[in-house]
């Protein structure tokens, strides 16, 4: 994962779900284990041994992935989970980006004005 560095720039989602589909951990930060827990009616023990792994550093838990990379709360082009989503979904490709994201992602860059 790797920091955004958009100077002037802010990209608008166009929920084009590339992010959505691409390999690698989502990690879970602080606090929205449980709110996607509480989301999804669930025991969060029961969310946590469910839906989660470690992530690939073990320092963090990870959302559950399909066979295919892609996010198991995709549904079509629809983000199941899109009012409690982690702030890593939510910040992409504005605060986090992976090589090549704009080959794939539709985001429209928008200049910042000052």
């Amino acid at each position: 994962m790797a920091a955004a560095t958009h100077k002037g720039i802010r990209y608008v989602c166009q929920r084009c779900t590339a992010c959505c589909r691409w390999p690698g951990d989502v990690i879970l930060e602080e606090g929205e284990a449980e709110k996607i827990a509480a989301f999804l009616k669930m025991e969060l023990h029961d969310f946590i041994q469910e839906h989660t792994h470690l992530s690939a550093n073990r320092k963090h838990l990870s959302l559950n992935e399909n066979e295919d990379h892609s996010c198991v709360w995709l549904e079509g082009n629809n983000c199941s989970l899109q009012t409690v989503k982690p702030k890593q979904c939510a910040g992409f490709p504005n605060e986090w980006n992976f090589k090549g994201w704009k080959s794939y992602c539709e985001a429209i860059p928008v200049p910042i004005s000052s």
